[in-house]
């Protein structure tokens, strides 16, 4: 059953019954049954709000989450069905002026079925409101955060949820544009679920009820922590001998037993609040990006490849959470580990061009510093989309080339026994790319 608390019960699980100070705006003026003069609208009203003890579809107000200061917004569906009309616009943009002249973050517990019918096209443009004032909010850098409740549907879910900078949602609940009453009677009920989002790259975590509160609290915690130094690149964890030629460089690179990703994010941080998917329909399991306290305690966002070709969502993916970073003031970091781009049909139509173009943009245009380790496979566009210009370094098991040199020598109609002498003519090695200028040093390598 899909967790379907009050407004202020579902406040109350975020702060621990802890002082809220609620956030109020002048109660818009109108006439009999509202502003369309919609018959009995005022008795449903009245009736709303004697079974909630509520008077809008939202309750704002400023407390506390695990020790971080919020402004916290939360839907009561029993109200009109957490619907969305005037005064509900009203309460939203009071609620995100605060949240501006405090320097607070935005969470907002979403539970409406859209746009209040009974306030016609006046409550339809509450959504261009509520846009207006995100928007001004994220020019603040401020993060904004939602969860995701039962039901999240139409205008509420295309604006406050999808469009926050991080969305967490309960198990189960339903989530989609088309609300139950008014999709295809052959529609699959289950493409409209939170763990149906999460699959398509639109929500990025399903948090069971009894982990929320810690869960949020980790979120406010790393992401409203911004820090101007750029981090240093990680240890090395695998060989600490150079390769001695190109063909070592790339057998070592590609070793299984390697250390991955994986290996590098767990030594080099102590928690970790992932960012999934790529809000596009799409996510890539072979680029794990998010936010983690580093052992220093500072807030570092990280987009790390594990060794597979990365498609289309995973750079998509890679450049929301630089760009996101960049808005928040928060360092990145990230790790190169791939053969390359995937170039099968599927990817091409994905958009892998685009994709990797609007990494490569993210990154050359982040006023945040960008720290990068090549921790394996250097593959060519598809690995130098993720890299740091100017700051850049190398594992010494890893290597970085402008193509594998295998597909080198066949471009070249070399036979195959002249790989070894096109890897070693591509000058890939850790100690080589450090010569050419291409990286700044080798990590952990044995006599540096």
């Amino acid at each position: 059953m899909a967790d379907r608390l009050s407004a202020r019960a579902a406040l109350a699980r975020l702060t621990g019954g802890a002082g809220f100070e609620e956030i109020t705006s002048p109660e818009r003026e109108s006439g009999p049954d509202g502003p369309l003069g919609w018959q009995g609208y005022d008795a449903s009203r009245a009736r709303a709000a004697g079974r909630t003890g509520e008077t809008e579809s939202v309750v704002c107000g400023h407390a506390s989450v695990g020790g971080t200061e919020a402004v916290l917004v939360s839907f009561e569906f029993g109200f009109l069905g957490g619907s969305l009309g005037e005064r509900t616009g009203d309460r939203l943009r009071a609620a995100h002026t605060y949240a501006r002249a405090h320097r607070l973050p935005v969470v907002t517990l979403v539970a409406t079925g859209g746009s209040r019918m009974q306030e016609g096209m006046l409550a339809l443009t509450q959504l261009q409101r509520v846009a207006r004032q995100s928007g001004l909010t994220r020019d603040a850098g401020l993060l904004q955060l939602a969860v995701l409740r039962d039901p999240t549907t139409g205008g509420g879910w295309a604006t406050l949820g999808a469009g926050a900078d991080v969305t967490l949602a309960l198990p189960g609940v339903q989530v989609g544009f088309a609300g139950s009453r008014v999709r295809p009677p052959d529609a699959d009920p289950a493409a409209y679920t939170a763990e149906a989002q999460l699959a398509a790259g639109a929500v990025d975590a399903v948090v069971p009820p009894a982990e929320l509160p810690g869960t949020l609290a980790l979120y406010l915690s790393l992401l409203t922590r911004p820090s101007a130094r750029p981090v240093p690149p990680p240890s090395a964890l695998g060989a600490r001998d150079l390769p001695a030629t190109g063909e070592d460089a790339v057998r070592r690179a590609r070793a299984p037993g390697r250390p991955r990703a994986h290996a590098y994010l767990d030594a080099y941080f102590t928690h970790r609040a992932a960012l999934f998917g790529d809000r596009c329909g799409g996510m890539d399991d072979g680029m794990l990006c998010g936010f983690g306290r580093a052992h220093d305690g500072r807030t570092v966002a990280y987009a790390a490849q594990c060794g597979t070709a990365t498609r289309p969502a995973g750079y998509r993916t890679a450049a929301r959470l630089v760009r996101l970073a960049d808005r928040l003031g928060i360092p990145v970091l990230t790790l190169v580990d791939t053969p390359g781009a995937a170039n099968d049909a599927e990817a091409e139509r994905q958009g892998a061009g685009p994709a990797i173009a609007d990494l490569f943009a993210a990154v050359a245009a982040a006023k945040t510093p960008v720290t990068t380790l090549v921790i394996g496979e250097g593959g060519s566009g598809g690995a130098l989309a993720l890299a740091a210009p100017d700051n850049t370094w190398a594992a010494p098991d890893s290597y970085f080339s402008v193509i594998a040199p295998e597909l080198a020598a066949a471009i070249l109609k070399r036979p195959p026994e002249a790989v070894a002498e096109t890897a070693a003519q591509l000058r890939i090695r850790p100690q080589d790319l450090a010569e050419l200028g291409v990286i700044r040093g080798v990590v952990g390598a044995a006599g540096t």
